[in-house]
């Protein structure tokens, strides 16, 4: 019994040894693609929003925008704001990316990507490389588990100088205003776990105009690079 459970434990290891090659793979793939595009704005929100949502509305608004400035838009491929901002950027006929993941509620492409920018991802954690080393930008509308992640893993790269520092705009201030309330009196103000300079990092907005106000007072007379 003993050498069977070990027997299966070495293929498993076996196995992981393999993923290496496959996590390879998407990292050259996504590399290759995503440096032939030139700079773009990496736009996060539920993949829940229905097309009739004012975030819906406003995140279409805001990657129109943002094209007009001479950015791409990278989404996470899916629908909700990943469409939304796949369909501004499209129609302002600017680059449309998409990094697909299969997830529970993101089992659909969206419409709006061009045929030759939707890259798939197996890993997680090599599709939110993609996000950070491509992206002048982020954009963060509002959603849930992964919104959020992608947001704090943003945050915590610019915080310990492993990405340069970059803008990173929440849009809603009613949606995020609680969060960022939690974050000054829990993190800051009773525990001292971030410094006040740590609220530097972000800015929240309600409006295209103040999203594209951001990026030209940031990116002025400066070149577009890699962040990492």
């Amino acid at each position: 019994m003993h050498r069977k459970n070990l027997k299966g434990w070495n293929e498993v290891k076996t196995n992981d040894s393999w993923s290496v090659f496959k996590i390879m793979g998407e990292f050259v793939d996504g590399f290759e693609n995503l440096s032939k595009i030139g700079p773009c704005v990496s736009i996060f929100g539920s993949a829940r929003t229905k097309p009739d949502h004012p975030h819906y509305i406003l995140t279409t608004e805001v990657a129109k925008k943002i094209v007009e400035l001479g950015f791409g838009i990278i989404t996470g491929g899916g629908p909700g704001i990943m469409e939304a901002a796949n369909k501004g950027a499209k129609e302002a006929s600017g680059p449309s990316v998409g990094l697909c993941i299969e997830l529970p509620f993101e089992q659909k492409i969206n419409n709006y990507i061009d045929d030759d920018k939707s890259l798939d991802f197996d890993y997680f954690f090599v599709r939110k490389v993609m996000f950070m080393k491509y992206a002048q930008a982020f954009v963060v509308m509002p959603g849930g588990f992964g919104t959020l992640d992608e947001l704090f893993e943003a945050l915590t790269l610019i915080q310990t100088k492993k990405a340069e520092k970059f803008p990173v705009i929440l849009v809603g201030k009613s949606f995020w205003t609680g969060c960022i309330d939690w974050i000054k009196e829990k993190l800051l103000n009773t525990n001292e776990y971030i410094s006040n300079i740590d609220l530097d990092l972000f800015s929240i907005v309600d409006s295209s105009d103040e999203v594209v106000e951001i990026l030209n007072k940031f990116y002025d007379k400066k070149g577009f690079k890699p962040n990492f």
